[in-house]
This record gives C-alpha cells, sequence and structure tokens, in this order.
C-alpha cells in the first residue's frame, strides 16, 4: 500500500493531500477513487485512508481506520555526519532514514575534502530532503527525518550539549566493553547524538574538542570503517538495542 505524508492536513475523518504528490498519485501512479494508501502526519497515527476525489490541485481522501504506529524509535537519534565525497552523503541519508534516525545535520571538520557555499548547500539540502522523504515511505516511517543545515564541528559540538548522550566513534578508541557499558545506559525517552568523521576520519584536536564537551570516544570493533559504514553500523547497534 503507498504511503504518503501530510502536514496539518488531517480534519477528523478527511485527509487532503497536496504538493507534489498530487501528480505522483493522479499520473504516476495512476491511482483511481476507491484505492486505498497510508497517510501518516508526522505523530505515532497511521490513518488507512481511501481516495475519493481526485482534483486538479489536492486528493481528497477519508479515512477508514486509524493505527498506531511503532515504527518510530523510542529515542531521538540526531546524526552529524562529516561531509563525505561524491554522492556518499545520498547513500548514509537513505540508510541512516531506514534504520531509525531522527535528524541528519552535515558536519564540516578539519579533513573534510566537501566544501558548501550558501548556493551549493541550498539544492543539495533541497535532493537530500527529497531522499529522506522517499526513504521514509519506503521504510513505513511515520515521521520524516530532516536534513538540517551544514554547521562546523565546535558547532555540531556545543549543540548536541542539550542531548542526553553524545558519542564519537574513533578508530583510536580501544575497549569494547566500555562501549557496551556506555550503550547498555541508554533508556525510552533520552536523546542520542553521534559524530561520524569524513573520510580520513577526526584530528586530535577535534577529538580533544569533543571530549571537553563530554562527548564520548567509543569503538566499532577492530576493523577502520568507511565513512558510509561507521554511522550504519552504530545506528544498526541502536536499533537492535531500542527496538521494541
Amino acid at each position: 500500500m503507498y504511503h504518503f505524508f501530510v502536514e496539518g492536513q488531517v480534519n477528523g475523518d478527511q485527509v487532503v493531500i497536496t504538493g507534489s504528490d498530487v501528480n505522483h498519485i493522479k499520473n504516476v501512479l495512476r491511482m483511481r477513487p476507491g484505492e486505498e494508501i497510508k497517510i501518516s502526519d508526522g505523530g505515532n497515527m497511521v490513518y488507512l485512508s481511501k481516495i475519493v476525489a481526485l482534483e486538479e490541485e489536492q486528493v481528497i481522501c477519508e479515512v477508514q481506520r486509524k493505527e498506531e504506529s511503532y515504527t518510530e524509535l523510542p529515542c531521538p537519534i540526531y546524526l552529524f555526519q562529516g561531509l563525505p565525497k561524491s554522492d556518499k552523503m545520498e547513500l548514509i541519508i537513505q540508510k541512516a532514514v531506514e534504520l531509525g534516525v531522527s535528524a541528519i545535520i552535515p558536519m564540516s571538520t578539519n579533513r573534510a575534502v566537501v566544501k558548501l557555499d550558501a548556493k551549493k548547500e541550498e539544492n543539495k539540502r533541497k535532493r537530500w530532503n527529497s531522499i529522506a522523504e522517499s526513504a521514509a515511505k519506503q521504510s513505513g516511517r511515520s515521521r520524516i527525518p530532516k536534513v538540517e543545515p551544514a554547521v562546523s564541528f565546535k558547532e555540531a559540538a556545543e549543540r548536541m550539549q542539550t542531548l542526553t548522550h553524545r558519542f564519537i566513534p574513533y578508530e583510536l578508541c580501544e575497549g569494547m566493553e566500555e562501549t557496551r557499558r556506555l550503550l547498555g545506559m541508554i533508556r525510552p525517552g533520552d536523546s542520542i547524538g553521534i559524530m561520524i568523521g569524513p573520510e580520513g576520519g577526526f584530528e586530535k584536536e577535534e577529538i580533544s574538542l569533543a571530549l571537553k564537551h563530554d562527548i564520548l570516544p567509543i569503538t566499532l570493533g577492530g576493523r577502520i570503517l568507511r565513512t558510509e559504514t561507521a554511522g550504519m553500523s552504530l545506528l544498526s547497534i541502536l536499533m537492535f538495542l531500542l527496538d521494541s
């Protein structure tokens, strides 16, 4: 069953879909009145609905029944991703959304090759948020994680101060038992921030700054993981630990 997202467009037993999804429903999927779809409005409910009218700029649906969604993790996870080369960010966003991340924040670091100017960032973020929405639909999420504006490493460290748990996987960190202990302390309702370095990893000065902000280095094992693998590895572990 096809899945769509709306914002503030659920009124009792009626849902009105607007925007680009109208063309997709009418001309790409070629759906007709009477067909059923799933609709989420950013909360924990999914509205199983039937299309009743296809108009020029909107699709009108009638809610058949409501179901509570269990696709969101009990802890919001914020991924601060060091800017990678080429189109790796698109893959990272897609898989992070599938694994339950709440938001992705691109992060500039000392070893990041990619530098974003304002115009380039705006265009890329539009593309990245479109990928996040598609991944949320495909994976049955009840919310669409946002790709937020890029921040510096220092800004990321400061922003993470509001989160309950703060982790930075680092290839020189040792002690799997300590990592297991730290991850085992997470409880439902806590918030989690993770910093992932770009190609080349983090510089020692960045790790020192992270420590000053109580961001804890952890290990992901004895192997050095690529930037597009490290975040997915940690998110997979967190999903396994937290998913009810």
